[in-house]
């Protein structure tokens, strides 16, 4: 879907509003203004679909389209984070929720056809990182996420935010997204057996069995994602998933049918609602991972949301965000109620470029995708019947768009790039999102230094470096 945002058609959301005073002065004397027609009722007032060129039933096709695009995330999340212990029918009822109150705030709020759900990318953070990696116990990542939702709503609120895409480096920047990608392309790939641990002698990863079916299946699966998003199916992601635990269904005995519906357990004795621990969070060998997990958020948030509501024709003259600041905060502060659900970071989509496609213009848009996935928290036994093979393809497709980052990079500052990519492959040869940043600035003030380029470094950029290097010099790092 981020490969097709530039072609997505851009709408005048200007043309034919008139302003009260245009309709007073265009009557005749004597004749009494008539109030305006308000198509859709209260709905029309609040979201002004209409002043932007939308209609009710365009906005419901919308949301529709993108709940579609992004509803394989209520398989995907669950499968990562029952990888690191945690339940997955419960995760699956904390994804759904976030997914709907992050989307509703956003709609109602914003009015921005945007709707958030949990970050894939963070998620692998969060899973292989924070809990497998660092062994943090799953209640202590959800403290790391609370902690890196609130500092991140502090950072929107107060314009800090702005103060940070200014001055830190973009190939450092552009070099985390691109290494997440890869390390969620090594996730997937490990997960079905694709690529193994080597426990023999030469490199430290070999080829699995590729003739084992879910080796096979998850190629099949990424290779019909790419078909079906390059003929622009809706729900083609969704549709693979779907399609590859059928045949698990019918061919692995691994795979059962224990239900369709269920009430959903939100105090129940498997619940993650408030089970997070943020004292644990504030330890200081931790913080470093909340402060990648903020400054990915970031650059995320502000990158989807300015290509989407570009899509959608919601930039204002100069070329800033409409209701920039209250998408911001509402991204932010969705990541504070998926910790507190027990659900991974919240992100906006970038699969809502899709409703933008088909014609959404308002946060009706997202209001719809967010009762869609309320509806979905009774249809939590589905989480166990999807095997990891039919979420792998997903993965894989997301990690390799993330890869896409490449092309933001500056390759007239050679410097600033191989930094940035520094940054990106030690993220997945070390299997530690904060190791590879704190190379990356490394490496990036000590190519300013031999370049003879000091002047080009900021001194927040140094002071980053100096402490992230002191942090893992002085072995505190995990």
């Amino acid at each position: 879907l981020m490969t097709a945002t530039h072609r997505f058609r851009h709408h005048n959301t200007d043309k034919g509003a008139w302003s009260m005073a245009e309709q007073e002065s265009a009557l005749r004397p004597g004749q009494e203004a008539l109030a305006p027609p308000l198509t859709g009722g209260w709905l029309q007032q609040h979201f002004a679909y209409t002043e932007r060129g939308s209609s009710l039933r365009q906005e419901v096709l919308a949301g529709l389209t993108t709940f579609l695009a992004m509803v394989y995330s209520v398989f995907v999340v669950p499968s990562m984070l029952g990888k690191a212990g945690f339940d997955t029918s419960a995760v699956f009822v904390a994804v759904c929720l976030t997914s709907a109150l992050g989307s509703l705030l956003m709609g109602f709020w914003a009015n921005l056809p945007i709707a958030v759900g949990c970050a894939l990318s963070l998620t692998a953070f969060m899973a292989f990182d924070l809990v497998l990696g660092q062994q943090l116990s799953p209640a202590v990542a959800l403290g790391a996420v609370f902690l890196m939702g609130l500092i991140f709503t502090l950072i929107s609120a107060t314009g800090i935010r702005t103060w940070i895409l200014r001055n830190l480096p973009l190939g450092i920047a552009h070099g985390t997204g691109i290494g997440i990608g890869l390390f969620l392309l090594m996730i997937a790939s490990n997960e079905v057996g694709l690529v193994t641990r080597n426990t023999g002698a030469g490199l430290p990863v070999a080829l699995g069995d590729v003739t084992s079916m879910p080796v096979w299946l998850s190629v099949v699966g990424l290779a019909a994602i790419f078909g079906l998003e390059r003929r622009r199916v809706t729900g083609g992601i969704l549709l693979v998933i779907l399609g590859l635990s059928a045949i698990g269904l019918v061919f692995d005995p691994n795979v059962r049918f224990t239900g369709l519906f269920a009430m959903p357990s939100l105090l129940g004795e498997h619940s993650l609602i408030g089970t997070m621990d943020i004292g644990g969070a504030l330890n200081a060998v931790v913080l470093p991972s909340v402060l990648a997990l903020v400054m990915t958020a970031v650059f995320d948030a502000t990158g989807t949301i300015r290509a989407v509501a570009g899509n959608a024709g919601q930039l204002d003259k100069d070329g800033q965000i409409i209701n920039g600041s209250r998408a911001l905060t509402t991204d932010s502060l969705s990541s504070l109620v998926s910790a507190s659900l027990g659900a991974s970071p919240a992100a906006a989509y970038i699969e809502s470029a899709a409703g933008t496609a088909a014609g959404g213009r308002t946060g009706l848009t997202a209001v719809v995708v967010g009762l869609g996935f309320l509806m979905l928290i009774f249809l939590s036994p589905l989480a166990a019947l999807v095997p990891s093979y039919a979420t792998a393809p997903a993965l894989m497709y997301v990690g390799l768009l993330m890869l896409g980052g490449v092309r933001h990079l500056n390759a007239d500052d050679t410097v600033d790039t191989m930094a940035g990519l520094v940054c990106a492959v030690f993220i997945v040869l070390t299997v530690n999102i904060v190791t590879g940043i704190m190379l990356g600035f490394c490496t990036l003030v000590l190519g300013r230094l031999f370049s003879g380029e000091l002047r080009r470094l900021n001194v927040g950029t140094v002071l980053i470096a100096l402490a992230l290097a002191v942090f893992y010099l002085g072995g505190w790092a995990l």
